[in-house]
């Protein structure tokens, strides 16, 4: 059953929205952060989440204080920690808990999986590894102290992850860290009309990397 909220943070109030799995078989929940321009209602985060139920997780969406007010400026790091940590408080899941999101969303959780946040799993989407443009200002130095099951989806054309960079940030960090490229996708996960692929199959690869993955975290 859909459940929509509000979530106390500090002394403000955002919303948010638990929507079921929409197939048979449950695979947990997923407390899926915006990025930095967008909101709980912007259409990648409402695709991804379309496609991810329909693979069978759970997903909760959320907005940050900042996009609640309908701000462009986004909150510093301890408010956007603290919301995804009010939020998950509330959740109530069957299965694994998995955080993450989309950019500087997923960069929020994946500094909570940093430091041991109670989770069972990080699901990062278009992880920004370094602002537009500035390829030397890597965000990589919390990643090696990740220890839960981790996987990054990033596009081979995302100008806020070289693949070149990522790939050399790779050996530093654990087995449980997973990568999977999307060949000729950009940060929001659109490709080239000249790829001969679309949006959809883009999404549908993001959801079959996830089912795997999760997958590959279940007891043998």
């Amino acid at each position: 059953m859909t459940r929509a909220w509000k979530v106390r943070v500090g002394d403000r109030e955002v919303s948010a929205l638990h929507e079921p799995a929409t197939s048979d078989e449950r695979l947990g929940t997923f407390v899926c952060a915006h990025g930095a321009g967008g909101n709980m209602h912007d259409r990648g985060v409402q695709a991804v989440a379309k496609e991810l139920r329909g693979r069978g997780l759970d997903v909760v969406r959320f907005n940050f204080p900042y996009s609640e007010k309908k701000s462009g400026r986004p909150d510093p790091m301890p408010v956007l920690r603290a919301t995804i940590e009010a939020v998950m408080a509330e959740v109530e899941h069957e299965g694994p808990l998995l955080i993450g999101g989309r950019s500087m969303g997923g960069r929020a959780a994946s500094m909570m999986a940093a430091d041991h946040v109670q989770a069972d799993g990080l699901l990062l989407l278009a992880y920004p590894l370094h602002p537009a443009g500035k390829p030397e200002q890597l965000r990589d130095a919390h990643l090696p102290s990740i220890t839960m099951p981790t996987l990054c989806i990033n596009g081979t054309r995302d100008s806020l992850c070289r693949p070149d960079l990522m790939e050399a940030v790779l050996p530093r960090l654990g087995k449980n860290f997973q990568m999977h490229w999307i060949e000729g996708a950009d940060h929001s996960f659109h490709v080239l009309k000249s790829s001969g692929r679309t949006d959809a199959d883009v999404l549908g690869e993001i959801g079959a990397a996830t089912v795997s993955w999760l997958a590959s975290m279940a007891p043998r």
